[in-house]
């Protein structure tokens, strides 16, 4: 009797046994499938990346900047200064460099009246709204180091030239390069240095930092700022890619504030 007793509770032992390395088993399989699942959604889209053919740079006569200064272009000391805040794959920024942007330097920033400074609003876009890409903010980067030797405004236009959506490999960094190489008088093994360095990453930062202070949540954006006559600094925020008739009218206005129409 007690050896029939033994033999159920060891048949009970043994039965919970397998039932525990089962469950343990189980457990070690999700786990598995977990972290290649997961393995996959990190790994896979650089190697898909890394294998796509890289899209033709499409070179263009980046046109004429008034005295450029690295990301700035104009009269130091106009009337009006003019930061844009933007990002180079915002298709809005796209259509206001490809626009309103021409007509800017034509009647207001040719003729001493504005400086027009450029500045990235990269990394909001991917830490912000929750991407995972870093291609604006490497762009940012890459029109930073062009603007060290003093190619700033050649590189913005190859950049909003050669974007072909967003997050889809247009700005990764051999593409990069390779924009840099098309841009006259560049000197590529000094641009390239600077770009794997990440040399700017502070100032791609302070971008944004500043445009959050100043209260932009998205590009483009443009800060307005100017000192009226009676020495009283004012500041305007214009959001959007507006049409030219909008910041002519409030570049009139501002000019007529400071008494210097």
């Amino acid at each position: 009797m007690s050896n029939e007793r033994k033999s159920k509770r060891q048949e009970r032992r043994e039965k919970i046994q397998k039932q525990q390395s089962r469950s343990r088993l189980y457990m070690i399989l999700g786990i598995t499938i977990i972290a290649i699942v997961v393995v996959g959604l990190v790994v896979l889209p650089t190697v898909l990346n890394a294998t796509r053919p890289m899209a033709e740079v499409v070179s263009i006569d980046p046109g004429t900047h008034p005295n450029p200064n690295d990301n700035s272009m104009g009269n130091p000391n106009a009337p009006i200064k003019i930061e844009e805040f933007s990002d180079f794959q915002c298709p809005y920024c796209e259509q206001f460099h490809s626009g309103t942007e021409a007509q800017l330097r034509q009647y207001f920033i040719d003729t001493g009246k504005v400086l027009f400074t450029y500045r990235s609003m990269g990394n909001w876009v991917s830490r912000n709204v929750g991407g995972t890409s870093t291609e604006s903010q490497d762009a940012a980067l890459a029109a930073y180091c062009a603007g060290e030797q003093n190619k700033f405004w050649e590189m913005h236009a190859m950049l909003f030239a050669n974007v072909r959506g967003e997050n889809v490999g247009s700005f990764s960094d051999k593409r990069l390069k390779a924009i840099a190489a098309k841009v006259d008088g560049l000197d590529t093994d000094q641009f390239n240095s600077c770009y794997d360095s990440g040399k700017y990453e502070d100032r791609v930062q302070q971008d944004l930092t500043d445009g959050t202070a100043a209260g932009i949540t998205g590009t483009p954006a443009f800060l307005l700022t100017y000192k009226t006559a009676s020495g009283e600094t004012k500041t305007k925020l214009i959001e959007g890619a507006q049409p030219f008739s909008v910041f002519q009218q409030d570049i009139e206005a501002a000019l007529a504030e400071a008494g210097a129409q």
